[in-house]
């Protein structure tokens, strides 16, 4: 049934069997209207930009959550995130919707893998209940309470160490600017609370301070001084940094920030709880001969071994509950990671597969689970047990809703949603629903390429050299020495687990020579854009100025431009008190971001914000200067070409993230790109020109390394390094290096398996 399935057949209208989607319209749907069958498994194809996410998570799951917030009072929505009402005519039949998706785990130094899934709460009962010596209650074992947490470095299992020569220069006085900390200006009033305090002279150097002068520079405990006319208190230099840079979370800093601290500040682990976290009498109590700290170091599934061996009636319910949980999570193909391993430090496939582990004990029935790309980051070993997980929750009787690419994951739907036919402004249209069958036979696009399948390359290139690691040992790594072929494209592979990131980005990544392209977020305001991040605003600005005889800062809306009522962010922000605050478009320029004056300067017939709205292909058409044009074409080179140039950065994908952050690099000429995951949020016809660029970039004398799971990048690789056998300290290990026929012919690892079903051979 490849319809035109905007508009669903009449006879489903009063059913309650099915999710009804009338008139949707967020984003780039075009009126869409669907029906989606309930208590089955829904998977949403489509290429990049084609309107799955904004049918799935934008419309029917941000509706649910809405109806949801509002059933609270106006106080407890004052304190939930605000989420407003899609643009779509109705939806019907809708249940509780909960989102499991891929946004990392809080950056909250705090969270581990054991709070994140509570179970290292029930460790800490358990070690209340059972422990010797007892202790105390369950609150003796947190290191997030005062009771447990080690007091030398208050539970975050590590010190810190202030390179004083980084927050000063002793030549300076303090007038000539001998502060260097960022946001420390002689004239600040922060340089300026020291300067005019009383204790220095300060036209004096810092090097002819007495011992005195030094210590109360930075050690001196809050005291009251007088500057001017106004009491303020006076702080040590080393204690302000530690308060005002080193309480926040690393993530949330400004890059500049981020980079002082990282020059300024070592981190060590903590020698009084040895990186434990915890105080000497949480350390003491011991279950078996392991106290909390050895457990939560333990990988997961030599956990799930030990806890099955407690035989306590007294705590019997509380074994089972945490043995299902680790259980769980060994399942789900995460028993190689730890309790104590920091969340901020998972993948966003690990998060969203810790986020499902919650889920799956749960009492709770027909309730739709919305999943973005489950299979991100999986080897195809691990895939099965990610669709196995998914049947089982639709097997209690609950929706389950799926936006995924990998065609192991479309081939186990009950029911199937195509979008497309293209993307941005050429998607948002139902191109197919219903089985896979019907898809495998439609002449969609997905449809076209579900058996689609790379083949292995005949003639691997020959390598000119090799980039050498020796002695890797980082996590789980076994003293590993392996050769990396230069002018070549090398996949690195492996279960999740195997370590294959340790290998290349803890041995590689900081190399001069080294370019890594990665998934994580892209520091920026809301008003970052692909147009400012790439650069491309530039000669766009230069393009529009030079037609008009005018200044180029017109046309930023950063600058002078930029509309005065919602200073060129295009939405006004409205606190609504007690209700949750609303995001609107301004009035006033109604969301063009710009002033009148500015938008009756045209480039071609098109205003600032016209082009703004452009798609990158649409504006790799329409410049002919050849600086935009550049760029415009690596953006389309990479598969961005559906992206808007204004689109904010913060509505990204991690893929796009990445491709946006390769179209970069790929000025640079670099000796050597490593990728991580390239082909996350690509839709199957979208490999194939992944695989071109790849191509391209060793072809123009560069080395490419692609840590990756996908078989198409696999067979189409001159050298496969595989990682293995297992994951954690089951990894560690090159179980297999050479091309990949030499790995289909004779390869007998996890990986050989998958590639040679995956070839035919």
């Amino acid at each position: 049934m490849a319809t035109a399935a905007d508009s669903p057949a009449d006879s489903a209208a009063d059913s309650h069997d099915v999710i009804q989607v009338r008139g949707a319209r967020e984003n780039n749907l075009k009126n869409v209207s669907v029906d989606i069958p309930k208590r089955r498994l829904t998977v949403f194809t489509g290429v990049s930009g084609s309107g799955k996410s904004s049918l799935v998570f934008g419309t029917i799951a941000a509706e649910s959550q809405r109806l949801i917030n509002e059933t609270y009072t106006a106080f407890i929505q004052s304190f939930m995130a605000p989420v407003g009402r899609p643009d779509v005519d109705a939806l019907r039949n809708l249940s509780a919707a909960i989102v499991v998706d891929q946004e990392r785990m809080g950056a909250n130094s705090r969270s581990t893998v054991g709070t994140a899934t509570d179970a290292h709460t029930m460790l800490r009962i358990l070690f209340s209940r059972l422990g010797q010596p007892h202790v105390g209650t369950s609150g003796a074992f947190s290191f997030n309470l005062p009771e447990g947490m080690c007091p030398e470095c208050e539970g975050l299992g590590r010190v810190s160490t202030i390179d004083v020569d980084r927050l000063v220069d002793r030549t300076k006085s303090l007038n000539d600017g001998a502060i260097t900390i960022p946001g420390y200006s002689a004239d600040g009033w922060l340089v300026q609370t020291y300067a005019q305090s009383g204790f220095f002279d300060p036209d004096l150097p810092l090097d002819q301070y007495t011992d005195q002068q030094w210590h109360d520079l930075l050690h001196k405990e809050n005291t009251k001084v007088k500057i001017g006319k106004t009491n303020v208190t006076y702080e040590g230099l080393l204690p302000r940094v530690q308060r005002s840079f080193l309480t926040k979370d690393r993530e949330n800093m400004q890059p500049h920030i981020r980079a002082f601290v990282d020059r300024a500040v070592t981190f060590t682990e903590c020698p009084e709880c040895h990186g434990t976290r915890l105080n000497a009498a949480a350390l003491s109590s011991k279950i078996n001969g392991l106290n909390i700290a050895d457990c939560a170091a333990l990988q997961i599934s030599d956990l799930a071994d030990w806890v099955t061996k407690i035989d306590d009636e007294s705590v019997r319910p509380m074994v089972t509950t945490l043995a299902e949980t680790l259980d769980s999570l060994v399942e789900i193909g995460l028993g190689y990671l730890s309790l104590d391993r920091p969340a901020a430090t998972l993948s966003g496939g690990e998060a969203q597969r810790v986020k499902m582990v919650r889920h799956l004990g749960s009492a709770l029935t027909d309730v739709t689970y919305v999943f973005d790309e489950p299979t991100i980051g999986l080897h195809p070993h691990d895939i099965q047990r990610m669709n196995d997980l998914l049947l089982r929750l639709k097997d209690k009787g609950n929706t389950v809703l799926v936006v995924e690419h990998k065609p192991e994951t479309i081939k186990i739907a009950d029911h199937v949603v195509d979008l497309g036919p293209g993307a941005g402004v050429h998607g948002g249209h139902i191109t197919y629903t219903g089985t896979v069958e019907g898809l495998r036979a439609s002449d969609t696009l997905t449809g076209r390429h579900l058996d689609h399948r790379a083949r292995l390359r005949p003639d691997p290139r020959t390598p000119r050299g090799h980039l050498s690691i020796t002695g890797a040992t980082l996590h789980n790594l076994k003293d590993v020495d392996v050769d990396i072929p230069l002018g070549v494209l090398t996949v690195v592979t492996g279960v999740a687990g195997s370590g294959k990131s340790s290998l290349i980005h803890g041995h590689l990544a900081n190399r001069d020579d080294v370019v890594t392209v990665d998934q994580s977020p892209i520091r920026g305001s809301r008003r970052s854009n692909p147009a400012t991040y790439t650069g491309l605003l530039d000669p766009i600005r230069t393009a529009f100025a030079k037609a008009n005889g005018v200044k180029p800062a017109l046309f930023s809306a950063n600058s002078e431009g930029a509309c005065p009522q919602c200073k060129g962010i295009g939405l006004v922000y409205t606190d609504l008190a007690m209700m949750a605050g609303v995001a609107s478009t301004c009035e006033e320029c109604e969301g063009k971001r710009f002033t009148p004056a500015v938008l009756e300067h045209k480039l071609r017939g098109k205003d600032i914000s016209q082009v703004l709205a452009m798609s990158v292909t649409e504006a790799r058409d329409f410049f002919t200067e050849k600086a935009a044009a550049t760029i415009l074409a690596r953006l389309v080179d990479v598969g961005l070409g559906y992206l808007s140039l204004g689109q904010p950065l913060t509505t990204l994908s991690g893929g796009e993230r990445q491709r946006l952050k390769l179209a970069i690099h790929m000025a640079e000429k670099a000796a050597t790109y490593v990728l991580d995951e390239p082909t996350t949020g690509l839709h199957l016809a979208d490999v194939d020109q992944l695989l071109g660029l790849l191509d391209r970039l060793v072809d123009d004398g560069g080395t490419v390394i692609v840590i990756e799971h996908h078989q198409a990048v696999m067979a189409h690789a001159d050298w496969i390094i595989d990682l293995g056998p297992g994951a954690g300290h089951d990894g560690g290990r090159i179980v297999f290096t050479g091309t990949p026929t030499d790995l289909v012919t004779h390869g007998d690892t996890l990986t050989a398996h998958h590639l040679r079903a995956y070839v035919g051979r």
